[in-house]
């Protein structure tokens, strides 16, 4: 096994705990993010499809009416849809907050593979999930578990809880995908779709200045398409490959941790205690969600 796996792993990680750093920024200079998102997936699928040519030696294209449903419900779900919720999300809360829902992700994914008949719903991960979910209602509550009953919460709750929703429809999608295409071909596809999608969806927006936006807007644009997209996913697929995917989705617990050292550092984000408790009943009820599996996966 690579000595490097493990540190590229933690790295990735490191990337997509800045996304949400950098999907502030531009959310916060921007009224008008969307194409800024675009083109940052423009430039990613550019970046993989170079990989794909430098390993596979050429771009694998969709050979059924089947194989472009997945691509567009690919772009769909995983890019477009969970754009919108992310930048429009980031313009109301905090890069922090938004990572920390985000962190409900396993769990969510664990709860429909379960009820859908996919996976077999063991107290382990029933326990872990609630666990979870208590964590995230009193992040969005921003310290009160009761808001969303009370009707507590705002749009930017409702709009990150929408990333989580998205992300959970593409992690399926995605696992249909990938038995007909690569990993690196699945990323292109869900790039290019989306990055069209968006295109479309910006276009409609309008207010569309590429000369009027900042450094600091093209700087974090830069980051989001080159270390967290096109090297995040490479060197994550490369660490599912080596290690399993159960072991591999563990580390994904240390993303909202970068993201709140992040925001901490480069945006002077402070979260309550309340908030922080919250985001640690997150990442502890994910982990015991999906160490069953890994620990099955090792012993296999």
């Amino acid at each position: 096994m690579p000595s490097f796996t493990y540190p590229k792993l933690v790295a990735a990680m490191f990337f997509w705990g800045g996304t949400w750093i950098a999907g502030r920024v531009i959310a916060q200079e921007l009224t008008a993010p969307l194409a800024v998102a675009s083109l940052r997936f423009v430039l990613s699928g550019a970046i993989v499809a170079g990989v794909l040519l430098l390993s596979e030696g050429h771009l694998p294209l969709p050979q059924s009416g089947r194989d472009w449903g997945l691509v567009w419900a690919l772009g769909f779900f995983g890019i477009f849809l969970y754009g919108l919720c992310f930048f429009f999300g980031l313009q109301r809360i905090s890069a922090g907050r938004g990572a920390l829902v985000v962190a409900l992700n396993p769990a969510v994914v664990v709860i429909l593979a379960w009820l859908s008949g996919k996976e077999r719903m063991t107290t382990r991960k029933a326990l872990g999930s609630l666990i979870a979910l208590a964590g995230c209602l009193t992040v969005i509550g921003n310290g009160d578990p009761l808001a969303l009953l009370k009707g507590g919460i705002g749009l930017g709750e409702w709009l990150i809880l929408g990333c989580v929703a998205s992300w959970a429809a593409y992690t399926f999608i995605g696992g249909q995908a990938t038995q007909r295409f690569s990993a690196l071909a699945t990323t292109l596809y869900a790039s290019l779709s989306g990055a069209l999608l968006l295109g479309l969806a910006a276009l409609w927006q309008g207010n569309i200045d590429p000369a009027a936006w900042s450094w600091r807007v093209w700087a974090s644009m830069g980051f989001l398409s080159l270390f967290g997209t096109a090297i995040a996913y490479t060197w994550f697929t490369a660490a599912v490959h080596q290690l399993g995917a159960g072991h591999a989705s563990v580390f994904i617990n240390l993303v909202p941790v970068f993201a709140v050292l992040q925001a901490t550092v480069l945006l002077d984000e402070h979260l309550g205690l309340a908030v922080l408790a919250g985001g640690l009943l997150v990442i502890s009820g994910v982990w015991l969600t999906t160490l069953q599996k890994t620990t099955l996966e090792k012993t296999a």
